[in-house]
């Protein structure tokens, strides 16, 4: 039997992380202080990140050393396996070979901990004690909260409420490592007042949890600093150990893809697999496409307008130049909660925009469909975000039998599905519904922003 899994050993994983901007052949547009419209400088956003994370935000240097003490923590489940998916394979009955890069298998059962490491590790070094975030689904919740434990951080997590209701058991994971977590609005801050007045029943957002974490850490600067899981560059620069790791791996199985693909909320999952395989397709023309997957009720990347906008409801943040619904967007309720976010990363949004990447949307039903045929043939469970990915591979497969030509598939499972098996079980009750925003929907909330670009 041809080998299914690649693995590589402790020694071979990466040093360095790689940073797409020093080879982007557009550079992305800065961040700009929403007061000033100018670009906000490293003195600015200190009181929000730690210092050494704004370095690496700003830099444009290719590879930035990985600290050994983080390094350390990483060979706790790195390197992941890559791995063929010869069952699903089968099931379909395609020329396609189809492989994916298994970052389930972290102890918080998604790629999360790959930036949640660095970023607890970089705040302790400062002499930061607390940090506050939000997470979506929880499983950016869990990786921190999972950091945080390890380098002696309190840690404060805003869940957007209705994942923290439909997820309690990603809660319970961050409270077993020593958060406390939240349901997003809460009464804690300003900005969750504020929406619970104007809804009462409000189910939140990112965008919202995103508020009331950066509000509380800008009110004690002394010892508390803000992170997140997504978004911004240097978020995406620390997930770039997947990428690097899957170049090795699909070496080792003598395959080269012609499609990469990740699921898209903010953009952590799809750059860490994608990058490094984009530095080949800049520094060596190799002919490689790169898909993004969203969720079609909050199409950002499909249906958004490129503007400068706030990454988060109630302005704290600086303006980001992204693909953005409008921070005042309000997704609907679906169980991909790590995809249910109104923009897109300045970096991710530059590579669209120039046309190096592409996007797609899908429905949750269809995305939940693939997941369980992935379970039935590699038996794993998917995160409902990973199942958009597997969706989109299982389309490029489908296309690969019905043009008689083969191609090579290669996707990010960016986590497990243990504890969302109460979207499976509504997909199999039949009760999930899809949903996508109509026209003057997203029309509405774009129009609100400051027309800067």
């Amino acid at each position: 039997m041809k080998t299914k899994k690649f693995c590589l050993t402790e020694a071979q994983m990466p040093t360095q992380w790689y940073n797409i901007v020093a080879d982007m052949p557009n550079r992305p547009l800065p961040p700009l202080h929403p007061a000033t419209k100018q670009p906000v400088t490293k003195e600015q956003m200190s009181a929000i990140f730690a210092d050494a994370l704004i370095d690496q935000e700003m830099s444009v240097e290719r590879y930035i050393d990985i600290p050994e003490e983080v390094q350390e923590i990483y060979r706790i489940w790195r390197p992941t396996p890559l791995v063929r998916a010869t069952g699903l394979e089968r099931a379909l009955d395609t020329p396609a070979r189809i492989y994916f890069k298994n970052e389930s298998v972290s102890p918080a059962g998604s790629h999360k901990p790959n930036t949640a490491v660095p970023q607890a590790y970089y705040n302790r070094k400062q002499g930061i004690r607390r940090l506050t975030t939000e997470t979506g689904a929880g499983q950016w919740g869990a990786s921190i909260a999972f950091a945080a434990k390890h380098f002696g951080l309190e840690l404060q997590v805003f869940m957007v409420r209705v994942s923290y209701d439909q997820k309690p058991y990603r809660r319970l994971m961050m409270q077993t490592w020593g958060a406390a977590c939240s349901p997003s609005p809460s009464t804690l801050t300003a900005s969750g007042r504020a929406a619970l007045e104007r809804d009462p029943h409000c189910s939140g957002s990112l965008g919202l949890a995103i508020s009331e974490a950066v509000e509380m850490a800008l009110q004690h600067p002394e010892d508390t600093r803000y992170c997140l899981g997504s978004v911004l560059n240097h978020v995406l620069l620390h997930q770039t150990v997947i990428g690097q790791e899957a170049v090795a791996q699909m070496e080792m199985a003598e395959a080269d893809p012609d499609v990469v693909i990740g699921c898209f909320g903010g953009g952590s999952n799809f750059a860490g697999l994608s990058f490094p395989f984009l530095r080949r397709k800049f520094a060596e023309g190799r002919d490689l496409r790169v898909v993004a997957v969203e969720p079609a009720s909050c199409p950002k990347l499909t249906r958004g307008s490129f503007q400068y906008d706030f990454g988060d409801v109630a302005g704290y943040t600086p303006l980001i130049p992204m693909y953005t619904l409008g921070h005042e967007f309000q997704p609907s309720d679906i169980h991909a909660g790590g995809l249910r976010y109104h923009g897109a990363g300045a970096i991710v949004s530059q590579l669209l925009r120039d046309g190096i990447i592409e996007a797609q949307s899908v429905p949750q039903t269809e995305t939940l469909a693939a997941g369980i045929l992935f379970a039935k043939t590699e038996g794993i469970i998917p995160a409902p975000e990973s199942t958009h990915a597997i969706a989109a591979a299982i389309r490029e497969a489908q296309r690969a039998k019905e043009e008689g030509s083969p191609r090579t598939i290669l996707f990010n499972l960016s986590g497990n599905g243990v504890n969302d098996l109460s979207a499976y079980e509504q997909y199999l009750a039949g009760t999930l519904r899809d949903y996508a925003p109509g026209d003057a929907e997203i029309r509405r909330t774009v129009d609100l922003l400051e027309k800067i670009i």
